[in-house]
């Protein structure tokens, strides 16, 4: 089954996550399928290829609690 999840980038203490489609059997920081964009909670920054995530959600990939709260809290989901 495909998710769309948070993969974390960044150095220590200042997180970044990217917000792609991977397995649900990868890692957290395991390969993806595709990059759908990144948020940034130091700043709340949040970019999304809303185009490719409407077509994976269509595909029928899952998005997680978290990142289902967070496309909901900026009126994307």
């Amino acid at each position: 089954m495909l998710k769309i999840r948070f993969k974390r980038v960044g150095r220590k203490k200042y997180p970044i996550y990217r917000i792609v489609v991977a397995n649900n059997k990868t890692k957290r920081d395991g390969k993806v399928i595709e990059e759908l964009g990144f948020y940034n909670p130091l700043t709340k920054t949040l970019q999304v290829n809303l185009s490719r995530t409407m077509l994976r959600l269509k595909d029928g990939a899952q998005p997680t609690e978290v990142v289902k709260n967070l496309f909901r809290k900026s009126s994307l989901f």
